[in-house]
């Protein structure tokens, strides 16, 4: 069964970048069936174009004008983009989509990013329009909408494979750290960061590893493209803000298999933080589908007050706030009130468990399963 995905590519050559398993290379061939695929992954193909990288000229010699050429994880042979750029330049028309699961070697490298003639797509996790008539929202808040796990019998069994390729294959094969005791600790201690303040200092005392070591390992995880961390928004701030940057995963099944569970953990926790991941998942589909060019941010000042998302650019200025209950009382609309009076300009959207839809004091109150399908 293949899920038709909603993003739209462009007609020049691009860079398509994401995790492991979001379906780039199952979406490509879907769309461009005829085009000319060099997969990296295949070892024989990876040994001859990394020894002679050169020899992409003879495999594109065979390629019609006008043609559509895939070279599959780039980042691995990153020699490529000299050829690559060569070729664009003779002017033949030929588009080349690269997909990669991380640009952190293309960087480190120095590697030629094509002056510019290939734009950055990023790739996705589905959102729950693609998938609602056979995911239920109950499983999303599950197991997450990494493809490769939404499509399988076993989601779990999937999931736990799932970061087990990342830690072998992408982590220590890689050569992105000499210990991979010590990152699977981190990864375990970050866990519990997920849709809080990433304090660096408390998770290298949890861990156990030295703050130096902590902060690259969270830059690793970063240019994996399997978390990121969103800024406070201080434009024309009015108030003390804090400091400190949130971080998240960048699936919600991702985090909830890596979060340790125990006696002193409460669901409705673990959940709130799934649920308010979800809600980033989206915004940024929602971002990347539409084009806008929108950031994502948070606010909090040092006082206490917060709404847990701002979109702010081209679209304007919306703020929205997550809560894992079923009911709103008055002290849940706090923060964005608070907002309100600082940004007048803004639309104010709480996100909810409940059923109904209703706006209360100027802000729109939305069910959670309603406000992910309309994205």
């Amino acid at each position: 069964m293949y899920i038709q995905r909603k993003i739209t590519l462009p007609g020049q050559s691009f860079f398509l970048f994401g995790p492991r398993g979001t379906g780039k290379t199952m979406m490509l061939k879907k769309r461009y069936h005829d085009a000319f695929y060099i997969d990296l992954l295949d070892p024989e193909r990876y040994r001859e174009l990394l020894a002679h990288p050169e020899h992409l000229f003879e495999l594109v010699k065979s390629v019609e004008d006008n043609s559509v050429v895939v070279i599959d994880e780039i980042q691995k042979v990153p020699q490529l983009l000299e050829p690559v750029h060569a070729i664009i330049e003779q002017h033949r028309g030929i588009q080349f989509i690269l997909t990669g699961s991380s640009a952190r070697k293309l960087r480190r490298s120095s590697a030629n990013l094509l002056g510019g003639r290939a734009l950055n797509i990023q790739m996705i996790p589905f959102v729950f329009s693609e998938i609602k008539d056979h995911w239920s929202f109950e499983k999303m808040l599950e197991f997450g909408t990494i493809p490769v796990v939404v499509m399988s019998e076993s989601p779990s069994k999937v999931l736990s494979a799932y970061i087990d390729l990342y830690l072998r294959e992408e982590i220590f094969n890689e050569g992105l750290t000499r210990n991979i005791e010590n990152f699977a600790r981190f990864l375990e201690a970050i866990s519990f960061s997920h849709s809080s303040l990433l304090n660096i200092s408390n998770i290298s005392r949890e861990c156990s590893v030295p703050r130096k070591t902590v902060e690259g390992y969270v830059q690793i995880l970063k240019d994996l493209l399997i978390a990121e961390t969103i800024e406070v928004f201080t434009k024309r701030a009015q108030r003390q803000l804090v400091s400190h940057e949130k971080f998240y995963f960048f699936d919600t099944g991702l985090f909830r298999h890596l979060r340790p569970k125990g006696l002193f953990d409460k669901p409705s926790e673990i959940d709130g933080a799934a649920l308010e991941g979800l809600v980033l998942q989206h915004l940024k589909a929602s971002i990347l589908l539409s084009d806008k060019k929108d950031n994502i941010y948070f606010w909090r000042t040092r006082s206490g007050n917060e709404v847990d998302f701002v979109v702010y650019g081209e679209s304007g200025i919306k703020a929205y706030e997550v809560k894992n209950k079923n009911k709103i009382s008055p002290p849940d609309l706090t923060g964005l009130k608070n907002f309100k009076n600082d940004y007048p300009e803004a639309e104010l959207f709480l996100v909810y468990r409940g059923t109904d839809t209703f706006i209360r004091k100027d802000i729109k109150v939305v069910p959670c399963d309603k406000f992910l399908a309309g994205i």
